[in-house]
């Protein structure tokens, strides 16, 4: 569960009674600023998706989709989905 936090601990009182105006006494949520995709910071997603590239090239030049997971150490239904998944784009 979510802990939440009192806004007179983190808000300036001038803030305060400016959100009160619009949302008195009920709960707000304050998302937080847009997030970073998964991996974007450490070059992991470009990683993996030249590694699918890979794969889906392979199996389309005749490789089964066992030998692609014995070569890449993933499983047969790992190589299924990325091979799937390159097939939609």
């Amino acid at each position: 569960m979510e802990k939440y936090t009192n806004a007179k601990d983190i808000l300036p009182e001038r803030l305060i009674k400016e959100i009160q105006k619009y949302m008195a006494g009920q709960h707000i949520y304050i998302p937080q600023n847009e997030r970073k995709k998964w991996g974007s910071g450490t070059g992991l997603r470009v990683e993996l998706e030249e590694r699918n590239k890979e794969i889906f090239r392979l199996y389309n030049g005749g490789q089964s989709i066992a030998s692609l997971a014995k070569m890449f150490h993933l499983s047969e239904e790992r190589i299924r989905g990325i091979i799937y998944d390159k097939v939609t784009f």
